[in-house]
């Protein structure tokens, strides 16, 4: 397991649900759904390395019915996998850090966060 999970300022949850990330400068958007979500970013593995440190905007569409959350973030660490289902084929398990987030929206990600990780030890 990764050590760093340990030095993160925000815990995180698996969650899956969907995001639109649009690298900056270029026409090049992605959509995909998130694998573990925090206040502080998100994990999504995708089909293609963006590049470290790119800058990206996010789209991010919680399931707590409220509008979608948007925000800018960067690109801060990307693993490069084997795809299993595919040979010869990868994929990137990419961390986005989020970048001026509004207050209220990272309240509502901590609520949904807070909500999975007590969940989970009941």
């Amino acid at each position: 397991m990764w050590n760093g999970i340990n030095r993160r300022k925000f815990p995180r949850a698996y969650y899956k649900c969907n995001i639109v990330i649009k690298k900056r400068l270029t026409s090049k958007v992605i959509s995909t759904q998130t694998e573990n979500l925090g206040a502080g970013g998100i994990c999504v593995i995708i089909k293609e390395d963006i590049g470290l440190f790119q800058g990206v905007d996010v789209e991010l569409y919680l399931e707590d019915k409220g509008p979608p959350i948007k925000c800018g973030g960067t690109v801060v660490w990307v693993v490069k996998k084997s795809e299993p289902k595919h040979k010869g084929s990868y994929v990137y398990d990419t961390g986005v850090e989020f970048i001026d987030l509004r207050p209220e929206d990272r309240e509502r990600i901590i609520e949904v966060v807070e909500s999975i990780l007590k969940s989970e030890k009941d």
